[in-house]
C-alpha cells in the first residue's frame, strides 16, 4: 500500500517545460516568448531557430524539452502540437557596480529571469 499519486498539474493533452536562471531581463526574454505563442512547434523551433536574439536558443532548448516530455511522458503525438502559452517570471538579480565622478556610484543591474512553455495537443479539422 503506497501512496496517492501526486495530480498532474497541466491537463492530459498538454505537457511543459521550465528553464531558470536566464542571464537576461524578462523584458528581453518576453520579446522572444511572444515570437512563438500559439504557433506551431515546426514552425516555433524554426522561428528560433533562425532568430537574431541571443536568447532565442535557449529557448529553443526549453520548447525542444517541452515536446520530448509531450512524446515521451505523455504519449503526445508531435506533429499536432501547437504552443499554448509561454510566459516568463522574474528571477535573482546581481547587484553590481562602478565608481563614476565626484564620488559618487553607479548601480549595475545583472537580472535572470525563466521562462516556462506549455505545449498542447489539438485535434487536427478534416
Amino acid at each position: 500500500m503506497g501512496t496517492e499519486k501526486n495530480p498532474r498539474r497541466v491537463a492530459d493533452n498538454e505537457a511543459m517545460a521550465k528553464l531558470r536562471m536566464l542571464r537576461t531581463s524578462p523584458q528581453k526574454l518576453n520579446l522572444v516568448a511572444a515570437l512563438i505563442r500559439g504557433k506551431k512547434v515546426g514552425k516555433a523551433l524554426a522561428d528560433l531557430t533562425f532568430s537574431k536574439r541571443r536568447i532565442a536558443g535557449d529557448v529553443r532548448k526549453c520548447l525542444q524539452s517541452a515536446i520530448a516530455n509531450a512524446e515521451n511522458n505523455h504519449g503526445l503525438d508531435v506533429d499536432s502540437l501547437v504552443v499554448a502559452e509561454a510566459w516568463v517570471g522574474k528571477n535573482l538579480v546581481l547587484k553590481r557596480g562602478r565608481p563614476r565622478a565626484r564620488g559618487r556610484y553607479g548601480k549595475i543591474m545583472k537580472p535572470f529571469s525563466e521562462i516556462t512553455i506549455k505545449v498542447r495537443q489539438i485535434e487536427e479539422q478534416a
